[in-house]
């Protein structure tokens, strides 16, 4: 079964986000919980620091609820995970007065937002792989993959 979401255009936010520049290509460094008793359950080149996703290029594990700042195709944007369980992921995208919605469930599925100063749109169900998206022109491509341990995988990729 898979869940999405709509979208409303989008545009700059309010907010400023923090700067950061690494970048990752792919998963290399153990993701970790931040809890003593939970066990990793996926690696990420970012692990589960949301930091490293403020210049818009970014991939993090996300087992919780988090809310952070990211820069977006036309300034910055916020991107909350509002839900992440067993095979199941869902997160709202903010920029400007604009707002996409993604959510999906079950084994191998998720969404894709894609952002542009002129609006936004959503793209869900099976990933497969859920390999890193490729970047697009004066865009900011965000992939949120669900996980069997209830820990989502997040891509954020601009160029």
């Amino acid at each position: 079964m898979t869940a999405c979401g709509g979208a409303d255009g989008a545009d700059d936010a309010d907010d400023k986000p923090g700067s950061h520049g690494r970048t990752s290509k792919s998963p290399s460094a153990q993701a970790s919980s931040g809890k003593p008793s939970a066990a990793p359950s996926v690696s990420a080149a970012d692990g589960r620091d949301v930091g490293a996703c403020a210049d818009g290029d970014c991939e993090i594990a996300v087992s919780e609820k988090v809310t952070f700042r990211f820069k977006g195709p036309r300034g910055p944007a916020t991107l909350s995970v509002t839900e992440v369980g067993p095979n199941k992921v869902a997160y709202t995208v903010k920029s400007g007065s604009g707002r996409a919605k993604g959510g999906a469930t079950g084994p191998g599925q998720g969404c894709i937002t894609v952002l542009r100063a002129n609006g936004s749109g959503n793209s869900c169900g099976g990933l497969g792989d859920a390999t890193r998206p490729s970047p697009q022109p004066d865009a900011v491509v965000i992939q949120a993959a669900t996980g069997e341990g209830g820990t989502a995988i997040l891509h954020i990729v601009s160029r």
